[in-house]
């Protein structure tokens, strides 16, 4: 090997996987739950294509009504970013942002939507809860870290006027007491979400999938849908050279929308996020670097995302990826850097697992549901879609049945595109590169 491979490498274990680190305790279990595609039947009452978190929250719902539920999926259970996201829950408000909100649909508007992103998490802990899934659901509460001076006031006026809109329950936390919260010096104060925390998203989509499949649906993997047909009786999929005719069909990929479903991915851009898992370090020192097992992240453009793991044996570190592809050498690598800018106590310690995904963001910043000839849809969740994919599955599903309990304040909303966009987001490293000079003025 090269001096410049192992420089190259140098922040890696010998036996670095690029791999979801959460793959490690529930990879088994998703595989079994994923179904054969020679199991695919000719019929089925109703399809959803995705086996993720909104399609598995959706199929329960329509299956425990007495449906005939197929769910298809191109790779397998949750092998979309439902097993590659960070595990951090909470209503995101930040991401969606009250004043371009306001900007854009009004400020009444604004206010139902920031609190129905509320609505779900509530809905995500006492769904977890009835289920009893054992996912390491912990409601400890998020630090958001000031990254300069002047971003601690503008945080404070953020809080304060979000305050006004929902029953935000916030603090600010100064420079001078910070420590409390995290043990770093990388930030200016902060602010911190009481209504937050994380979970095991490998364990949680597992638990999902199983009752899924305990209500009788049936998950089909390496199934992926080359095209949809409708006539005056039904909707005929072709899955893999094969056809498949539904009375339904819901719509749950999210990032990962094929070319197949050209409506749906012209308007949802996915972004890669990318994580990285750190080798299994010393308690005394986790809790150094996380005092209260609060989840975290920063005010930067290019925001990081971090935590303890669920077992607190290491930290997980993600943020978004610079390129469009999977590149971990890259991405593992400027996650390291930032990690131990962060976390200088971090500084030895190498990475055994860095993997990534594509998050759907929309046009307007906000979550999607509804129907476009015929099919139903819900998704863009905007870089937060535990909580919301869980709730808007659930409110789809109710809406095919025509059941009530169906309204959300996203219903009226029109789900836009762009000219020319056919969802390929070739914008976004440039998009990307400008942030990052921005962080650094």
């Amino acid at each position: 090997m090269s001096a410049k491979s192992r420089s190259e490498t140098s922040h890696l274990t010998a036996n670095f996987r690029n791999d979801p680190y959460w793959l490690d305790a529930a990879g088994s279990e998703l595989n079994k739950l994923t179904g054969s595609p020679e199991t695919l039947p000719v019929r089925a009452e109703v399809v959803v294509i995705g086996a993720g978190y909104t399609g598995l929250s959706a199929a329960l719902e329509l299956a425990r009504a007495g449906r005939d539920v197929v769910v298809l999926d191109a790779l397998g259970v949750g092998a979309g970013c439902s097993s590659r996201n960070g595990g951090l829950v909470g209503p995101s408000y930040h991401k969606l942002g009250l004043d371009g909100l306001a900007a854009s649909h009004g400020r009444k508007k604004a206010n139902s939507v920031i609190a129905e992103s509320r609505d779900c998490l509530e809905y995500l802990l006492e769904f977890i809860g009835n289920e009893k899934i054992d996912c390491s659901l912990r409601r400890s509460g998020r630090f958001r870290g000031a990254d300069r001076p002047g971003h601690y006031e503008d945080l404070a006026r953020e809080i304060k006027g979000l305050q006004k809109a929902v029953e935000l329950e916030a603090d600010m936390v100064p420079q001078a007491d910070q420590h409390a919260e995290i043990g770093s010096d990388a930030y200016y104060g902060g602010a911190v979400y009481h209504r937050d925390g994380h979970l095991h998203p490998g364990q949680y989509v597992a638990g999902l999938a199983a009752r899924v499949a305990a209500a009788g649906a049936r998950i089909i993997g390496h199934s992926e849908v080359s095209g949809i047909r409708r006539d005056d009786r039904f909707l005929t999929l072709a899955v893999g050279g094969r056809q498949l005719e539904a009375d339904q069909v819901l719509v749950a990929t999210n990032g990962y929308t094929p070319p197949a479903l050209g409506w749906f991915r012209r308007r949802v851009i996915p972004i890669r996020s990318a994580i990285i898992a750190t080798e299994a370090v010393a308690t005394s020192l986790i809790k150094e670097l996380s005092p209260k097992d609060r989840c975290f992240s920063g005010t930067s453009r290019l925001m990081l995302y971090y935590r303890a793991s669920s077992d607190g044996t290491r930290m997980i570190l993600g943020g978004r990826s610079a390129h469009l592809d999977d590149r971990p050498m890259s991405y593992t690598r400027d996650l390291h850097t930032q990690m131990i800018r962060i976390f200088p106590q971090l500084a030895d310690v190498k990475v055994t697992h860095g993997w990534s995904g594509t998050v759907a963001y929309t046009f307007d910043h906000v979550p999607h549901i509804g129907q476009h000839k015929g099919l139903y849809y819900a998704m863009g969740y905007c870089g937060s879609g535990v909580g919301r994919a869980t709730f808007y599955g659930n409110k789809v599903a109710k809406k095919m049945m025509g059941q009530s309990g169906a309204t959300t304040a996203l219903d009226d909303l029109d789900f836009r595109t762009r000219p020319f966009y056919t969802g390929m987001p070739w914008f976004l490293p440039a998009i990307l590169r400008w942030h990052a000079f921005m962080d650094k003025r």
